[in-house]
């Protein structure tokens, strides 16, 4: 599998996968807090706002096929203070779980944060979400904070939780 596996930047004729991947995020109502599902056109403007030399989108990709895919986002965007930390998200198509493509692509992601300068990284998510959990204590993320009960999702109150990862260790 790993041999296939390739982690490029995306371009736009990824969009309708990668729509496609997020709308069964929405879905399984326990990785994101979007409740209706998007289509390709909706999605232009939130791809058109990734840049590969500061907030990219990368895809990863088996066979010509995007399985998943990671953004890097600004956190607090136009603060300068926080121009070198990143909101990390990634989604995996459901039929392509536990195959060790999420750790591939956060490796990735994680070894090219240096070229673009940043050095930390939050993943702000649902604390259901478990195998997400599970991925980032992978790669030594923390738990930095937590809102309890703040997501209601079909009437159930969730909490939002905030792993952190410093990569530049000085």
């Amino acid at each position: 599998m790993k041999k296939e596996l390739i982690i490029r930047f995306a371009n736009i004729t990824d969009l309708p996968f990668i729509t496609d991947i997020y709308n069964q995020a929405i879905r399984s109502k326990c990785a994101t807090g979007d409740m209706e599902e998007f289509g390709v056109v909706d999605r232009i403007e939130w791809f058109e706002k990734f840049d590969n030399n500061k907030y990219p989108l990368y895809i990863a990709e088996i066979k010509n096929r995007v399985v998943g895919y990671c953004t890097l986002s600004a956190y607090r965007p136009g603060r300068k203070a926080m121009s070198t930390v990143a909101e990390i998200s990634y989604y995996l198509d459901y039929s392509f779980h536990g195959r060790g493509i999420g750790t591939s692509l956060l490796k990735y992601v994680i070894a090219d944060c240096d070229r673009i300068g940043k050095k930390s990284l939050l993943a702000i998510l649902i604390d259901i979400n478990s195998p997400t959990i599970g991925l980032l204590k992978k790669f030594n993320f923390k738990k930095w904070g937590h809102f309890p009960d703040i997501i209601e999702i079909d009437g159930k109150k969730y909490g939002h939780l905030i792993y952190g990862l410093k990569i530049n260790k000085t």
